[in-house]
């Protein structure tokens, strides 16, 4: 019965004293009432033949709207006046909450639910819910649970992470292509890769002089220079307990996906090849060396479905994987946190032969609200004194972490949440530049 069965009946007891015989007043309000909730809800249309269909967004951007249609074809005789509840899970953002329909026999219609996700990953729909009302609106049908969930029609809706870090990626470019020399003239560093053979001018470096080509030509010319190419690339996200840690609004692993992000976007471009692993006691997800032009699609498929894990991530398995993907050396670019106990015990071992094979950076959001602890033991409070204690202890042991780090040869990228994928980029323009990938 609907909200309109218990207003009849207050209208009813209001007429009710008036009659000369109340009980039996009140016996024909409650009999004629109930006569009509059974005749509409035998009017009303089965559900049985109703047919669901699906159709709109499959993937989408986070913090963007998608559309998805819902048709329902009213395969009965009876005209269909049916509420329509179309259930996601609760990240989703789906709305509105229910939509209504009127449907002739044999027609029908469409309703549109507006997804606003509020975290990436795959959203599900989860149910369909129908309620056939009758030309009265005093009764309806719904068929079980178990029903709805067979009629449902499957749909899954995959949103992308945000990649925040592209307002970045204009300057990265431009300070790419200044390396590569569109912008000035191009010179000679370590490691970098012979371009072309030009006339000398005052000022170029003599050592840059090829007396051969100098002889055949009668004139003096000098080797020009590029910054390497085709290198290769490996994006390590570690997706162990350390990257579920809030760092600001965000877990620290959505802040490492958008620094993987922009740092292989700005690689591909620069000729590099790129390749991704995410692992903990597992490989979670991985990519392999694509085209700068699937690149990204290939990427931001496989990152927006990952989770943080709650186990210690085996960097054992983590350098195994890259010693066996990465035959040639590579800039190898780990994303995780500078924690004392997972690093100490975990990566540090297996650092040596990580180090001497390859180029690794080790890149770690660095959390300000430690350094702001430290301030509170000047109000005196003996649970201010302990608070900033426990941050002087914990800043201290990542400078340790750090230091051991640099003593194997590896470069650290610490920075804030805000800046992180900035100084990763940085980081690997400076190595361009430098001849050191």
């Amino acid at each position: 019965m609907t909200e309109r069965v218990p207003l009849l009946l207050v209208a009813g007891a209001l007429v009710v004293p008036w009659t000369p015989a109340p009980w039996l007043g009140a016996a024909v309000v409650v009999g004629a009432l109930l006569v009509l909730v059974l005749a509409d809800l035998a009017v009303a249309a089965p559900l049985t033949t109703v047919a669901l269909a699906r159709d709109g967004d499959r993937v989408m951007w986070l913090d963007e709207t998608a559309t998805v249609r819902l048709t329902l074809t009213n395969g009965s005789p009876r005209r269909l006046r049916a509420r329509v509840r179309d259930a996601w899970v609760p990240s989703a953002g789906a709305g509105p909450y229910s939509h209504r329909l009127d449907l002739e026999p044999g027609a029908s219609g469409t309703v549109e639910t507006t997804l606003r996700p509020t975290r990436r990953g795959d959203r599900p729909c989860v149910r369909v819910s129908l309620r056939s009302y009758g030309p009265l609106g005093l009764a309806y049908r719904q068929s079980r649970q178990r029903t709805d969930d067979r009629r449902t029609p499957p749909w899954t809706i995959r949103v992308l992470p945000r990649f925040t870090s592209r307002r970045y990626l204009p300057e990265k470019l431009a300070r790419l292509r200044v390396l590569d020399g569109a912008v000035v003239t191009r010179g000679r560093g370590q490691g970098t890769e012979f371009d072309a053979l030009r006339e000398y001018v005052v000022g170029d470096d003599v050592r840059s002089i090829d007396w051969r080509a100098s002889a055949r030509r009668s004139d003096v010319v000098v080797r020009s220079w590029r910054p390497e190419r085709d290198r290769r690339v490996l994006c390590v996200l570690d997706t162990g307990r350390t990257s579920a840690v809030r760092v600001g609004d965000e877990p620290r692993l959505d802040a490492a996906i958008d620094a993987a992000l922009l740092l292989s976007s700005l690689a591909a471009r620069a000729g590099d090849r790129v390749d991704l692993l995410a692992v903990d006691t597992a490989v979670r997800a991985s990519v392999a060396g694509v085209g700068q032009q699937a690149l990204m699609w290939r990427l931001v498929s496989a990152l927006a479905p990952l989770e943080p894990a709650l186990v210690e991530t085996d960097f054992g398995l983590v350098a195994g994987e890259v010693l066996r993907r990465e035959r040639k050396r590579s800039l190898v670019v780990l994303f995780t946190a500078l924690e004392p106990a997972a690093l100490g015990e975990g990566l540090l071992p297996v650092l040596a032969r990580l180090a001497a094979r390859h180029k690794v950076v080790v890149a770690a959001v660095h959390d300000q609200q430690l350094a702001r602890l430290t301030d509170t033991a000047g109000s005196g409070s003996v649970d201010d004194l302990y608070t900033a204690a426990a941050a002087h202890r914990a800043l201290a042991e990542r400078d340790r972490v750090r230091a051991a780090l640099t003593r194997h040869g590896v470069e650290v990228v610490d920075a804030p949440v805000e800046l992180f994928a900035s100084r990763v980029a940085d980081a690997y323009l400076a190595m361009k530049a430098t001849g050191r990938l």
